[in-house]
């Protein structure tokens, strides 16, 4: 036997080990602290001695448990980041991904599993209005956005064979922060991406974004495409999609839609993105607004041969020697990954298990708490609403008895005092540069008193801080 081999009755031990931790984990969750009692210091000391050169056998399990009890706990009130919260499901198709442990480059090296992600790629596509859509799953939605626009780059302004022209790109003054990372390493460089100007409710305004391309025309540079976000990280707002797209259609101009946030949402709320169906690509993070484990994020588009046409390279050794199409078919064709692991069997079983109505009620539960939590806020004189809670993200401010020169600085360490005492956790944006508590609900385990415990949390830690 290889000295990396275990028999199957001893990795049936170890197994039952970590799923006796695991269901210690889910059965104290909620009333965890969220944020763990350990400094900086404390946790690099934990892994200071390194790999061992020796095996410690079954005795390696032991550390199991101190470091899942140095990690945030994603509870019912950990609303800090756009992250979805693990749905318990996803979590058993990850284990089976890794034991199968299947290379999803291409069907002749992942039969059934290639299947499985093209059918719930095209389910996805339909149940979010972009029907006919194909596309693949990826990291994250980092990936998938830096994927959508080199696709949109090879469509207008070729450089796979002799480097990138210049060209320009559009994104709201919200963008995420992926965006001007990809036109940055696409080679455009990020002064060729245009910030466009904000409505009242944070989306993209359509007058500046023609004005800009008009500009740009003007000046003899040439306008490539426009990102629109389905869900902007700091308040969930959603660019006008449809007048989006007839400008890009108008214009000639790729429409990619960052919709790792939000675009998932229209399974359960679609007059919220009407227009999403007429991108040319669309990026949507499972590991998101589907609860999955991450990483899971999903790039669709409309044109396969789009995807072909930026990605297809291959090798003389991963070339098909079949012309059938399932069994010819590659994801590296369309897609910047080769190696790729089974991303999609987990959101296959958690969706075969609970079902796609149980999504979509999930979301609708997730957007009625923002709004929950934005009437609180609005009833509560001591707080101030700094941007509707058009998706699922709520902006908010403590500001009783304080001058307006105080404000950033005493809700700044407002935050940290509430994240402390460990039984919510929000995160902050910066709004017209005033600096904001922000709560997001993407968590199918939040209920209405964890909404409002919410409120109380804030209110206990800010009359902590004025005492101190």
């Amino acid at each position: 036997m290889s000295s990396l081999e275990l028999s199957p009755a001893h990795f049936r031990r170890l197994a039952d080990r970590v799923s006796t931790l695991a269901e210690e984990w889910l059965e104290e969750l909620d009333t965890r602290r969220i944020a763990p009692d350990i400094t900086g210091a404390a946790s690099e000391a934990m892994f200071s001695e390194g790999l061992p050169e020796q095996g410690l056998g079954d005795a390696s399990l032991e550390a199991l448990k101190p470091l899942m009890a140095g990690t945030r706990a994603g509870n019912a009130r950990f609303l800090a980041y756009v992250f979805g919260s693990g749905e318990p499901v996803g979590v058993l198709g990850d284990y089976v991904a890794s034991v199968v442990n299947q290379n999803v480059t291409a069907w002749r090296s992942a039969p059934t599993v290639v299947s499985l992600e093209r059918s719930v790629v095209r389910s996805l596509a339909n149940a979010v209005g972009c029907p006919g859509f194909t596309g693949s799953f990826t990291g994250g939605g980092s990936s998938a956005n830096m994927m959508g626009l080199a696709m949109a780059r090879e469509a207008l302004a070729p450089a796979n064979e002799d480097g990138a022209p210049s060209g320009v790109m559009y994104a709201s003054a919200e963008v995420h922060m992926s965006i001007p990372k990809a036109v940055a390493l696409l080679g455009l460089g990020r002064k060729n991406l245009r910030l466009i100007p904000t409505d009242a409710q944070w989306r993209m305004r359509p007058d500046a974004l023609v004005k800009a391309i008009e500009e740009d025309r003007a000046a003899g540079r040439r306008p490539i495409a426009v990102i629109a976000t389905a869900g902007t990280v700091n308040t969930g707002a959603v660019d006008p999609l449809r007048d989006i797209a007839r400008i890009a259609r108008e214009y000639g101009l790729w429409m990619h839609v960052d919709g790792a946030y939000g675009a998932l949402a229209a399974m359960a709320h679609p007059e919220m993105f009407e227009g999403l169906g007429e991108a040319d690509s669309l990026s949507m993070d499972a590991h998101k607004w589907l609860y999955q484990p991450a990483d899971c994020g999903v790039l669709l588009f409309r044109d396969a041969k789009a995807a072909r046409r930026a990605f297809s390279f291959t090798g003389d050794y991963a070339r098909s020697l079949t012309t059938d199409a399932v069994e010819g078919f590659a994801f590296f064709d369309e897609s910047m990954e080769l190696s790729r692991r089974a991303r999609a069997l987990k959101v296959w079983l958690s969706v075969r298990f609970h079902g796609l109505a149980a999504f979509r009620e999930s979301i609708r539960r997730d957007v009625a708490n923002a709004k929950q939590l934005e009437g609180l806020v609005r009833e509560t004189p001591a707080l101030e609403l700094l941007a509707p809670a058009t998706l699922s993200a709520v902006c908010f401010r403590y500001r009783a008895g304080l001058e307006d020169a105080r404000l950033d600085d005493f809700n700044t360490r407002l935050l940290a005092r509430i994240n402390r005492r460990g039984r919510v956790y929000i995160s902050n944006a910066t709004l017209e540069g005033r600096f904001s508590l922000r709560a997001c609900f993407v968590n199918h385990r939040t209920t209405p008193e964890d909404v409002a415990t919410v409120v109380r949390e804030v209110l206990a830690a800010a009359e902590e801080l004025k005492a101190l």
